[in-house]
């Protein structure tokens, strides 16, 4: 099981759209790569995500044709209210992690 919980995968997926547009392997291989692949994150659990940060309109999506002749891809960016969204998480982020650590510290003292 991934240790990569609902609220963490929307952190996860909107701080990999904060930037240029990306499609659905670049997204996977960004989170996993970037997080030294501890969130282990699989197709079965991106997408469905994805559909509902389209849905609550913290990302836009997009088809575009491939610049290599392929098929093609849908390329998924934040929109302003993702914006907004991405920096309220990481607030939230940054508390969650200062109680954590201040138990965590308190407890190798």
């Amino acid at each position: 099981m991934s240790p990569l919980k609902s609220g963490t995968l929307d952190l996860a997926l909107l701080s990999a759209l904060d930037g240029p547009p990306r499609y659905g392997l670049e997204i996977l291989q960004h989170v996993n790569g970037r997080s030294g692949g501890l969130f282990g994150l699989r197709e079965g659990s991106l997408y469905p995500a994805l559909h509902r940060l389209v849905k609550a309109g913290w990302v836009q999506s997009e088809w575009q044709e491939s610049d290599k002749g392929g098929a093609p891809r849908k390329y998924y960016r934040l929109t302003d209210d993702g914006l907004a969204a991405l920096s309220t998480k990481k607030a939230e982020w940054r508390t969650l992690r200062g109680a954590l650590d201040a138990l965590l510290i308190g407890r190798l003292a």
